[in-house]
């Protein structure tokens, strides 16, 4: 064995060619890092991700399935069930065009149908054709004029538009016509529409008025109430919207009024139930219009 001198190298041995062969370890060091990193990466990529692999097979598969479904329609050999199945998955990819020209072809072939307008209007406000949506609205109408969810959308378009005054006199006159010469069912849906249109424009007595009229109009119904607390709430009468929650606690029962109970919670009202735990009792007609 060679014998090595204070500095540890070999006696004999040239300090350049030590100081080569350490250079070349540190080398060799490097590149056998090197090569398990590079073989690291090389695993890592051929690793995929079998959800991700998954949902591009899933998107695969649905992009074929609207490809037939779009084939068959246009060599009119769809079926109405071929073209709802399209429409759905159209909307759940969000290719919100060809949803709108395939549900314009089924609402004119099943004019019947308005629920197929309804969503049609849906997708021209979506879209910010709110003149779009409007005339498809207005054929709802026109076949009948107190249908419940054109109304509400069309007073929504109107507000959105600045036209709420538009909005409120049409819903008025509707109002009016459901109450003569008899009260009609029609009268507390359009009637809780208007005072809701009358709340969102910030005439709140106007619409408080309105509810406390469909109470007792319609005795048996919780939903005046409900729209009569919420004005009350927003007009920062606490007291008043309990006794008008009470009042559609009375008219509920099961999980309305365990509901109920929940919203007085999140409101900072007192529980609407009584000391023993059963419902406050209501002080009848028109207790809570104050």
């Amino acid at each position: 064995m060679p014998e090595r001198s204070g500095s540890g190298v070999p006696t004999g041995v040239s300090p350049s060619w030590a100081r080569g062969r350490a250079t070349r370890k540190r080398l060799a060091l490097i590149t056998l890092l090197a090569g398990c990193a590079w073989a690291g990466w090389g695993l890592g990529q051929r690793h995929v991700d079998p959800r991700g692999s998954a949902q591009r097979q899933l998107q695969l598969q649905v992009q074929t399935e609207v490809s037939q479904l779009q084939g068959r329609l246009g060599r009119g050999t769809a079926t109405a069930k071929d073209r709802q199945r399209l429409l759905s998955l159209l909307l759940g990819l969000g290719r919100q065009a060809e949803a709108i020209a395939l549900l314009e072809q089924m609402a004119d072939q099943e004019s019947g149908r308005w629920p197929l307008r309804l969503l049609l209007a849906d997708l021209r406000r979506n879209a910010n054709d709110r003149s779009g949506a409007e005339r498809e609205l207005r054929q709802i109408l026109n076949q009948d004029p107190g249908q419940i969810e054109a109304l509400q959308r069309r007073a929504l378009l109107q507000l959105e538009q600045g036209r709420g005054s538009e909005a409120r006199s049409q819903l008025q006159g509707l109002h009016r016509q459901a109450q003569t010469p008899t009260l009609r069912p029609q009268a507390l849906a359009i009637g809780l529409l208007l005072a809701d249109l009358m709340q969102r424009q910030g005439d709140l007595p106007a619409a408080a008025q309105l509810n406390q009229q469909l109470s007792q109009q319609f005795p048996s119904d919780a939903r005046p109430w409900l729209a009569l607390a919420l004005v009350r709430q927003q007009q920062g009468d606490g007291q008043a919207s309990q006794r008008a929650l009470v009042e559609a606690r009375s008219r509920l029962g099961g999980q309305g009024a365990q509901r109920l109970d929940q919203v007085a919670v999140s409101w900072g009202l007192a529980d609407l139930r009584g000391p023993s735990g059963a419902p406050a009792r209501s002080a009848g007609p028109g207790a809570a219009a104050n």
